[in-house]
């Protein structure tokens, strides 16, 4: 694949001063649900991540998990994604560049991220985000960016229709509780090859094979995605005062759909439902579709944060540096699972009994230090090195 060097009259990537606090805070933040859920995953070699026969306290974590984290997490990143592209293509075009030079900036920076994505994969984590928001980042800047405000109301209907989609399955599932329990049966999670190998080698010939499928189902953030796009165009973060009843209304009206969609998954997997296979897998599916809706309701949750905020503090300001670090962020996490809880090294997670709280424990402590490693770069101006790796690639050796 043979890229140019970016034209010099584009201009290069957004400033900091030029930044908004909302999208960096709801970055820095979600990363802690992406650590929580991969690290699951990680130690259960499952997708989503779950003791199937918890015990005791277990049997609570297994709910917030699957209520609050699992599949809760990446589409806050998808409709940052969408979000981004729109924030960087103004921002070229207020520098002056021509549509072509936008386009060929941001379907360079897309292309890249595909790279970015593969060799993640092959080297540490199968469940690889980057290659599908890299395609999804391709097609939105041929099909979508420059579109009208008409035709982006679309992604409102769309979203409209997946909401009715859900009443129906919700209203499947709860006639399988009603009628009666078939079980205990346990939600039918997939098993992941290259997360219960028993060596590096293994695991990465396994992650080869699983990446491209995995990524071609994650496609569907397009939908997402545009949503984030949609509300760039009316600057929602950028502007929170003035968007604050329909924030309210998102936060509200999303994360409770989220956690309605994901109640029977949760309670089935705590063990605290039982039900039959058919609703089990229906169940999971509900989990699945409502946790899209947990992305523009977290947003709009640390949008209406980051509106009272006049002055970032010390926390604040610690998420926002990692929020402006988050390729970096995401990439340690997978080093970190890595050494930490693979079976083939120190496998840390299966040396008690309750890997599921050890799990947790350690996706805490990664995210915390992740913290504070952006916290550290951010006090010399210095970007995170998968960020400053991605901007020479996009923009070309001349940019800071």
């Amino acid at each position: 694949m043979s890229i140019d060097t970016a034209p010099r009259s584009t201009g290069g990537p957004v400033r900091r001063a030029e930044r908004a606090l909302a999208p960096d805070l709801a970055r820095g933040a979600m990363l802690l649900i992406i650590a929580v859920a991969n690290a699951a995953g990680v130690v259960f070699a499952g997708e989503p991540g779950l003791d199937t026969a918890p015990e005791g306290a277990d049997r609570g974590l297994n709910f917030l998990l699957f209520d609050l984290a699992h599949a809760r997490g990446y589409p806050v990143f998808a409709l940052m994604f969408g979000y981004g592209i729109v924030q960087l293509a103004r921002r070229q075009d207020a520098s002056g560049a021509t549509p072509r030079q936008v386009r060929s900036v941001l379907m360079r920076r897309n292309l890249w991220l595909v790279v970015f994505g593969a060799a993640h994969a092959a080297l540490l984590y199968y469940g690889d985000f980057l290659g599908a928001y890299g395609i999804v980042g391709v097609v939105m800047t041929l099909v979508l960016l420059r579109r009208g405000d008409r035709f982006h109301r679309i992604v409102l209907v769309i979203w409209a229709l997946s909401a009715v989609e859900l009443l129906v399955v919700g209203a499947i599932v709860v006639n399988g509780i009603v009628s009666g329990p078939g079980g205990p049966v346990p939600l039918p999670v997939g098993h992941v090859d290259s997360l219960a190998a028993s060596g590096y080698l293994d695991s990465a010939l396994d992650r080869v094979r699983e990446w491209p499928a995995h990524t071609l189902t994650t496609l569907p953030l397009v939908i997402i995605a545009w949503l984030g796009m949609w509300a760039a165009r009316r600057r929602i973060l950028e502007e929170p005062a003035r968007h604050r009843v329909l924030l309210v209304r998102t936060a509200v009206a999303g994360l409770g759909v989220a956690a309605a969609g994901g109640l029977p998954a949760a309670l089935i997997s705590a063990g605290w439902l039982s039900v039959n296979e058919s609703t089990a897998g229906t169940a999971l599916l509900l989990h699945g579709g409502s946790g899209m809706f947990a992305g523009p309701g977290y947003v709009a949750v640390l949008g209406l944060v980051a509106m009272r905020v006049t002055r970032p503090g010390a926390v604040v300001g610690a998420l926002s540096a990692l929020g402006r670090r988050s390729l970096s962020g995401y990439l340690f996490q997978s080093v970190a699972w890595i050494v930490l809880l693979a079976p083939y090294t120190l496998d840390l997670a299966h040396r008690s009994g309750s890997p599921t709280a050890v799990g947790l424990v350690i996706s805490v402590v990664v995210w915390f230090g992740s913290v504070l490693l952006a916290r550290l770069l951010d006090g010399s101006d210095q970007p995170g090195p998968a960020e400053r790796v991605l901007r020479r690639l996009t923009y070309g050796p001349r940019t800071r």
